[in-house]
């Protein structure tokens, strides 16, 4: 991805026990953007939400926080994040994704200690 300039954002929305064989769907979804060589990706977790099935999903003490929800953000080029939308498909049975343009102020890497000697 370019240092700046326009770009895409994918946000997905999807629940904290979702699954994908066995592991946690945002997980899987993480290392296939990885894998697919995107710029990179974040997971948040929600104190509350609700989606499509309308049932708030809460952090507070009496709800248990069951199921909270998941937002994975993803933003690259957009040639880049449109070739990834089918592995969502393959993915996703309940939840959502939207993508929106962004402008990309400045997109830098960390240096690793091992590319400073």
């Amino acid at each position: 991805m370019k240092r700046h300039g326009p770009a895409l954002r994918l946000t997905i929305f999807v629940g904290e026990f979702d699954k994908w064989r066995h592991k946690p769907l945002y997980t899987e979804i993480v290392h296939r953007a990885h894998a697919a060589g995107l710029a990179g990706a974040t997971v948040l977790r929600g104190q509350e939400g609700y989606g499509a099935s309308n049932h708030i999903h809460t952090t507070r003490i009496l709800s248990l926080s069951e199921d909270l929800p998941m937002v994975i953000i993803i933003v690259d080029a957009a040639e880049r994040i449109r070739e990834f939308l089918p592995q969502l498909d393959e993915l996703i049975e309940e939840g959502m994704a939207i993508v929106d343009e962004v402008e990309v102020i400045r997109y830098v890497g960390r240096e690793h200690e091992n590319d400073l000697r």
